[in-house]
Parts: structure tokens; C-alpha cells; sequence
């Protein structure tokens, strides 16, 4: 009989099972969905083929920007999928290829609060929706902010990203905010409830900007 895990083994790890059909179901500029046909043990004994739906997206990256007074940066953003504006953290799709991810980052930090930042470590990684997608989304921490001027920055903010206002929050307010209902986005919440464990003293050091994804 296999020993039943201990708090050692709680470490996420690759697993595949075998898949015995595949199709493409829908194909979009960021997502597609395929159908897999996946073998998994039957409630009987022995396996059984199961369908499942996934939906295969480009990746994302976040940014909990941190300031000298313990503020974190919110950006207020239209989601339509869910009816609703959403307080967030800068984020974006990685859409080029080959690109860093922290230099993504910068990127996306740059162009949707008009700020640069010094210092970058590794905050979270995260699956942000597993039992769907395989998305994967780093957050990372930024620090040593400072704001550039809107003539220096080459990009245009249409459709969602029109009307995005940037405000800070302190950190602890944040967190009483993430537990009150009042932030729902994925990303926010995470990187807002990580940065606090940080500051709190949760570990003595983050992972460096460029660690890889396990």
C-alpha cells in the first residue's frame, strides 16, 4: 500500500494522463478549445475514456507594484464577461514570442499605469482556472516605482483600457478589501494576498525575476 502524503509532499508535480482522441472544437485570436478523450479510473474498477473540454490560452503575466509607503497599485478595468468593473493589477497575454516575462511585465506595467519599476522578483505562479485551462500567469512583485511622463510613452489605450483609472491603496487595505468581496479579480487577489504574506514576514526571500516556471 502506498503511505498516504505528509506535508512534505505537498508540492504540485507533472502529470499526463493518456488521452486517446483529441479534437479542435474552436480556434480565436487568444484562446481555442480542444476535446480530449482523457483515460481515468472508472467508479467500478478499471479505467474508462472521459471527455474533457480545455481550453488553450497564451499565458499571462501580473504585476503587484509595491511602493515605499506600502501601497499597492489598482487599475479599474470593463469586464464584459462578467458585467462588471474590476479592480486589478496590471497584467497582459504573453503575445510575443520569445519575450521575458518580466520584460513583458515591464511592458504591461509601463503602458497601463504609466509606471517603471527597479526592482522585480518572483511573487506567485499560479494556474489561474486548472480544472479548464491551461493558462499559466506570473505575478511578480515591482518596487523602486517611478512615474513617466504620458509623451514618453508609446501606446494607446482603447476599448477596455480607455477608461482605466490608477489609484494606490495601502497594502493592508487591500487585503481587509480582497477579504470584504470588494477585489474579485483572480490575479489581484492573489498577488495582493501573496505580497502581504511577503511583508509579514511568510519567507525570507522571494524568487529572482528570471527564476523558470516549475
Amino acid at each position: 500500500m502506498t503511505a498516504a502524503p505528509g506535508p512534505g509532499d505537498v508540492r504540485d508535480e507533472p502529470e499526463r494522463w493518456e488521452v486517446t482522441a483529441s479534437a479542435r472544437a474552436f480556434e480565436g485570436p487568444i484562446f481555442a478549445i480542444r476535446r480530449d478523450k482523457v483515460v481515468m479510473p472508472a467508479s467500478g474498477g478499471g479505467t474508462e475514456a472521459v471527455g474533457r473540454d480545455v481550453v488553450e490560452h497564451q499565458g499571462s503575466v501580473a504585476v503587484l507594484a509595491l511602493d515605499a509607503a506600502d501601497r499597492v497599485l489598482l487599475l479599474r478595468q470593463y469586464r464584459h464577461a462578467v458585467g462588471a468593473k474590476l479592480w486589478e493589477i496590471p497584467a497582459g497575454l504573453r503575445d510575443v514570442a520569445g519575450e521575458p516575462l518580466r520584460d513583458l511585465a515591464a511592458r504591461e506595467l509601463l503602458e497601463e499605469s504609466g509606471y517603471r519599476a527597479e526592482r522585480w522578483d518572483t511573487l506567485v505562479d499560479v494556474y489561474p482556472s486548472p480544472g479548464m485551462s491551461d493558462e499559466r500567469s506570473r505575478v511578480f512583485l515591482a518596487r523602486d516605482l517611478a512615474e513617466v511622463p504620458a509623451d514618453e510613452i508609446d501606446f494607446e489605450r482603447v476599448h477596455e483600457e480607455a477608461d482605466m483609472p490608477v489609484v494606490w491603496v495601502p497594502l493592508a487595505d487591500a487585503v481587509r478589501k480582497v477579504l470584504a468581496g470588494e477585489i474579485h479579480n483572480a490575479l489581484a487577489v492573489q498577488g495582493i494576498l501573496a505580497a502581504h504574506a511577503y511583508r509579514g514576514g511568510a519567507v525570507e526571500g522571494l524568487r529572482p525575476a528570471d527564476a523558470p516556471e516549475e
